[in-house]
C-alpha cells in the first residue's frame, strides 16, 4: 500500500521524497485499505463486475463521514458506494467492454484528519491491480460418488473438446457435451476411496472436486471363452443395480488383443445387463480383465484355437 497527503501523480517529484516516506508510515497507521475483489473474475453475459474494498480507520481522528472511496479503472475515477456486507465496506459495479481479458484498477480514498491544530486533508491509495477475466471455470460435479464405469457430468463454463478429466494423474474417458458441460466415465481404479478430480487442458489444470468410487459387483457369463478363429460367441455382463443416466461403461482390457475382437461395452441406462458378441481373432490364449469390481478385478480366460 502507498499513501501520502498529496496526489499520486506528483510523487515523481524528487523534493517530495522525504514527505512521501513519512506519509507512507503515518497513513498506514491511520487508514488501511483491503482489496476484497477476487484476483480473477468469472465472465458473465452482462459483462458487469463488482469491485469491493474495505476501509479500516486506526484512529478516532478520522471522521467516518470524511471517507470517500473511489476506484480508478480504465483511466476514469468513480465514486464507490457503501456495501450491504458491513460497515467500512464499499462496492462499485463496472461494465467492461466486450472482448477484454483483463482490467487494471486501483483504489483511492480521500479522508480528513481532525486534530487540535485543525483539519488536514489526506488520502491513501493501493497499488495498481490487474484482474483477469476468466472465461473458463468449473462450477461443480453433478454427483460426488459412484461406481466404476458410471457416467458423470461436470458443470461449468468455457469447456472445449480438448478438455480431459483426471482422477489424480489418471485420465478418465471424457466427452464434450457443450461449452457448459463435460461428461466422463469413472475410470477402472480401486474402489472404497476418494480421488482428487482435475480438469486438464492446454491452459493448465483446474480443480473440480473430490469423487468417491464405490464398490460394485459384476458377473460375466460364461466365465470363460473357448473360440476358433472367426467363431462368434455371446458374452453377458450383469451388474446388481440399474445403470445410471448415460449408461455404465465396462472397461475391458486383455493381454491377447489380436485374439479377441469385441465392441465397446456399455450397460444401457436403467438396465442391469448387456450382451455382446465376441469373435475369435488370431490363435492364442489369455484373459479379459475388468478392474474395479468385486475384490478388485474380474478375470475371464480366453482361448482362441486355429480351425
Amino acid at each position: 500500500m502507498h499513501t501520502n497527503q498529496n496526489s499520486p501523480a506528483r510523487k515523481f517529484l524528487p523534493w517530495l521524497g522525504a514527505i512521501l516516506v513519512l506519509g507512507l508510515f503515518s497513513g498506514c497507521e491511520t487508514v488501511v485499505l483491503t482489496n476484497l475483489t477476487a484476483p480473477s473474475l468469472a465472465e458473465n453475459p452482462s459483462q458487469i463486475y463488482t469491485f469491493t474494498l474495505r476501509v479500516t480507520t486506526k484512529t478516532n481522528t478520522v471522521p467516518k463521514s470524511s471517507i470517500a472511496p473511489k476506484i480508478i479503472v480504465d483511466g476514469q475515477s468513480f465514486a464507490m458506494k457503501p456495501s450491504a456486507f458491513g460497515d467500512g465496506v464499499f462496492e462499485f459495479e463496472y461494465q467492461l467492454p466486450n472482448g477484454r481479458d483483463e482490467v487494471a484498477y486501483y483504489f483511492l480514498v480521500p479522508y480528513k484528519i481532525e486534530t487540535q491544530n485543525g483539519v488536514t486533508d489526506a488520502e491513501v491509495y493501493t497499488e495498481i491491480v490487474r484482474a483477469q477475466i476468466v472465461r473458463r471455470y468449473v462450477l461443480s460435479l453433478e454427483v460426488n460418488r459412484g461406481p466404476v464405469g458410471a457416467r458423470i457430468s461436470v458443470l461449468g463454463r468455457g469447456f472445449t473438446p480438448q478438455d480431459t478429466i483426471y482422477f489424480e494423474n489418471l485420465p478418465a474417458r471424457t466427452t464434450f457435451e457443450s461449452p457448459n458441460s463435460l461428461g466422463f466415465f469413472v475410470p477402472a481404479i480401486d474402489a472404497n476411496r476418494n480421488y482428487r478430480v482435475m480438469l486438464g487442458s492446454a491452459a493448465g489444470n483446474s480443480p473440480v472436486g473430490t469423487f468417491r468410487i464405490d464398490p460394485s459387483n459384476l458377473v460375466v457369463t460364461p466365465a470363460a471363452l473357448a473360440l476358433r478363429v472367426g467363431e462368434r460367441q455371446t458374452l453377458t455382463f450383469s451388474v446388481p443395480v440399474s445403470a445410471p443416466p448415460g449408461g455404465l461403461l465396462i472397461d475391458v482390457t486383455t493381454d491377447v488383443p489380436e485374439s479377441v475382437i469385441m465392441p465397446e461395452i456399455i450397460v444401457p441406462q436403467g438396465q442391469t445387463s448387456v450382451t455382446i458378441t465376441v469373435e475369435g481373432g488370431k490363435p492364442g490364449g489369455g484373459s479379459l480383465f475388468l478392474k474395479g469390481f468385486g475384490a478388485g478385478e474380474v478375470t475371464v480366460p480366453v482361448t482362441v484355437n486355429a480351425n
